[in-house]
């Protein structure tokens, strides 16, 4: 039927497909290379401690029914392999029918992985890629038109991702209502990237007319997403515009991305359809089954959007089919980072040889530059920045990463850039310091090469060994 389907779409869709599987390989990619290390049998987090005493039905995951670090690998693994495969078009080579099942391989390995990754998945672009997969994966193939219901639910979590965001803004923080948010936020976001100095140092006007633009895209421009064309393209043209700044400002992981991603269903790519029989009759009734499910589940998202107390990046049902997002309601004015350090000293003493530990992506020594990392997602170093503004939000695996430390545990190390002793030689002691940050002006980083500036703040945690070793001299 005409009014089922929008040919016009078909590029979009198609370029939409390519994208979302690619956002997917990084998902996974990163899953495959951390995850020993975070929710391993030996990991900080491990996954059989949470799955004994979290019921099924709450987390629905393939690890509650078998858990061993070679079945998590692999299952990593095959998610990089089916959406590799989905990145080439695979499913184009398959019946309609098939095609979905495919697309659904992805959801169901990442809901498994997210439903127990505990703090370490705890972030709303996974919510994000999740309800945007499920989705995703009804929009069909090369044997069908776009359905139109479909397109425009992928608009609808666009529309809260965006307008929601907007709403945080402007009842958290009273820097967003002053323009003044990113005088600070280009400093204190979790992860700067190569050009944050920069676009921290561009003129405070400048920083005023970004965010009253960033006001305008996420609470104006997101309800002409619903207009007709060519004012939707427009919309969504602006958006990714904006996403496309964003990724240039910091490492975000793949939430701009996945933005982008949505935008795509608005966007009215040029191309000549090629022609397609009508839709199937049980396709039809699958996508607005479908579609009628997701309608009803999206009330407590409305509802969290409106209320006063609005909050970010929940989820309501443990498929993450229907959530709610935001980000940065409340911007640090001060950056403070965590600084480990170990030494192989038997008494620990101030003027011991202390060595610093070097993290990859979150700021260490002053002189090192940041560098662009997302859409891949480094997830110890985001905890980190986490756990700078408050022990409180490390308390469930900070004491773990010092113990795998002062094992010179081989798969923490991988999550590091650099350790100071050798693999052999694991130090007898380690500690932690709190450090204010700041960015250099233009004249230091001219005479020094320094991005950064650092302040000794206070002692974060005390030199600390493990436990039943003998202490040496």
């Amino acid at each position: 039927m005409d009014w089922f389907t929008a040919p016009g779409y078909w590029l979009s869709r198609l370029v939409l497909q390519r994208a979302l599987a690619g956002v997917y390989l990084v998902a996974f990619l990163g899953a495959a290379l951390q995850f020993r290390a975070l929710l391993g049998e030996r990991g900080m987090l491990p996954v059989p401690r949470f799955t004994a005493r979290m019921p099924f039905r709450r987390a629905p995951s393939l690890f509650h029914l078998h858990y061993s670090d070679r079945f998590f690998a692999g299952c990593a693994w095959a998610g990089c392999a089916v959406s590799a495969a989905l990145l080439a078009g695979a499913d184009s080579l398959l019946p309609l029918w098939a095609g979905i099942l495919l697309w659904l391989v992805p959801w169901a390995l990442y809901l498994s992985i997210v439903n127990v990754g505990q703090t370490w998945y705890a972030f709303g672009w996974e919510s994000l890629l999740l309800e945007t997969g499920f989705l995703a994966a009804f929009l069909g193939n090369g044997e069908v038109a776009p359905p139109v219901v479909v397109l425009f639910l992928l608009r609808w979590i666009l529309f809260r991702v965006e307008f929601g965001a907007g709403l945080i803004k402007m009842r958290g923080d009273a820097c967003w209502r002053k323009l003044t948010c990113l005088d600070y936020h280009h400093e204190t976001q979790p992860m700067p990237g190569p050009l944050s100095w920069f676009f921290h140092h561009l003129p405070r006007p400048l920083h005023r007319v970004e965010v009253a633009a960033n006001h305008v895209t996420q609470l104006v421009v997101p309800v002409l997403l619903f207009a007709p064309q060519p004012i939707a393209s427009a919309a969504a043209a602006l958006m990714i515009v904006t996403q496309l700044w964003l990724v240039l400002s910091g490492n975000f992981s793949w939430l701009n991305w996945i933005t982008i991603v949505l935008a795509l269903s608005a966007l009215g790519l040029p191309g000549t359809a090629p022609s397609v029989p009508p839709a199937p009759l049980w396709y039809e009734v699958l996508v607005l089954a479908v579609a009628a499910l997701l309608v009803l589940l999206s009330y407590h998202p409305v509802l969290n959007m409106v209320s006063r107390r609005q909050v970010m990046n929940r989820s309501f049902d443990p498929l993450h089919l229907v959530n709610t997002y935001g980000a940065f309601g409340s911007v640090s004015r001060l950056r403070y980072e965590v600084v480990v350090e170990g030494t192989l000293d038997g008494v620990p003493r101030e003027d011991s040889d202390w060595r610093e530990y070097e993290f990859r992506g979150k700021p260490g020594d002053p002189r090192r530059w940041p560098r662009q990392f997302a859409p891949y997602h480094l997830r110890l170093d985001w905890l980190m920045w986490f756990a700078a503004l408050s022990p409180g939000y490390a308390g469930d695996w900070f004491g773990a990463l010092v113990e795998r430390l002062l094992e010179n545990d081989r798969d923490t190390l991988r999550l590091l850039r650099r350790s100071p002793f050798p693999p052999d030689t694991p130090p007898r002691y380690v500690r932690a310091r709190l450090f204010r940050y700041r960015y250099t002006t233009w004249r230091r980083l001219r005479e020094t090469g320094a991005c950064w500036e650092r302040t000794y703040v206070r002692e974060y945690l005390p030199p600390t060994r493990l436990a039943g070793v003998a202490q040496r001299s």
